[in-house]
């Protein structure tokens, strides 16, 4: 059976070498491999490496990216019977990573898989911790409910072409298809023997941003939940409090503190902020909002030509 690992990128250059050798390096004793990359306009030299290391590349316009359309894209390119998606900064490793996150496809115990994440390099401390928290150490294949990770994941082709990635969402696309399959009595798999390093360089802003984006996205798959200030306040004081305690076992407190407490809040502020200001958008002015596309230029333009509004193409 053929995987095909879909990788998405924007200028990944400084670790898709790296990637793809390890990639190269899998033993694939029960799954062989295809390489896809989906690129939306990378200007350094992720395109040469990728061709480098005899990858299929197919590409997506900036304009209209997002996480769920480009893997979508990727997909329909790919050959395979299975999808692996992983992330160009992320490393698998162990050289049987592919096989293990196909396992549970091949033995008929899931339609979806994840696969541990772990830090390394520039990964802050709090990180980590988080790491620890949503990819232990043992595996839950099938686990119970939809947590899932795109970062290092796998679905077959039957069950992305039933429910595909929601194209319209700014993050969490995985969760949003796994709850899909779950809610129809599929399986997912988290699978703590297919690991992969998970890097992370970002400043504190992006960090911020990155999980005001995932708020954003939690209110379409769980739109029952709330976080409010007083939540931020809880959660970012028993965040701090647990790290520190896990950086005194570690006896790394002192070198990790400022960390501790920037990552935290960024955390969980960010959460908050999309969390907040989400409630505050109708569904139409959230769908112009975060849409990557336009949707408001054919009105405007018919509006110009024929001087009558209309509500097409919203």
């Amino acid at each position: 059976m053929l995987a095909s690992i879909v990788i998405r990128t924007l200028n990944e250059e400084r670790y898709l070498k790296e990637l793809l050798t390890a990639i190269r390096q899998q033993k694939c004793i029960i799954v062989d491999l295809e390489i896809v990359v989906i690129d939306s306009g990378s200007t350094d030299k992720t395109l040469s490496i990728a061709k480098e290391y005899g990858a299929r590349i197919t590409h997506i316009n900036k304009s209209e990216f997002t996480f769920g359309r480009s893997l979508n894209m990727g997909c329909e390119f790919a050959k395979g019977d299975f999808f692996i998606f992983v992330s160009g900064h992320c490393i698998p490793a162990s050289d049987e990573w592919l096989d293990e996150l196909c396992r549970p496809f091949v033995d008929s115990r899931a339609d979806y898989s994840y696969g541990r994440q772990i830090g390394r390099d520039s990964t802050k401390f709090s990180e980590q911790c988080h790491f620890n928290k949503w990819f232990p150490e043992y595996n839950k294949i099938p686990q119970q409910g939809y947590f899932c990770n795109n970062a290092n994941a796998a679905v077959t082709r039957q069950a992305w072409l039933k429910y595909r990635f929601c194209e319209k969402l700014t993050g969490l696309e995985d969760m949003h298809f796994a709850k899909q399959l779950v809610d129809d009595g599929g399986a997912v798999a988290y699978v703590a023997s297919a690991p992969v390093y998970h890097i992370h360089d970002e400043t504190w802003r992006q960090v911020r941003t990155r999980y005001e984006r995932e708020a954003y996205a939690l209110k379409d798959i769980m739109p029952d939940v709330h976080f409010s200030l007083s939540d931020f306040i809880r959660y970012y004081i028993s965040g701090v409090m647990s790290d520190s305690a896990e950086a005194i076992r570690q006896k790394t407190f002192l070198s990790n503190i400022k960390d501790i407490f920037l990552f935290r809040f960024n955390h969980y502020w960010g959460t908050y902020i999309g969390n907040h200001e989400v409630r505050k958008l109708s569904k139409q002015k959230k769908l112009n909002y975060f849409y990557p596309k336009d949707l408001e230029k054919e009105r405007y333009h018919e509006k110009k030509n024929s001087s009558v509004a209309t509500n097409e193409g919203q």
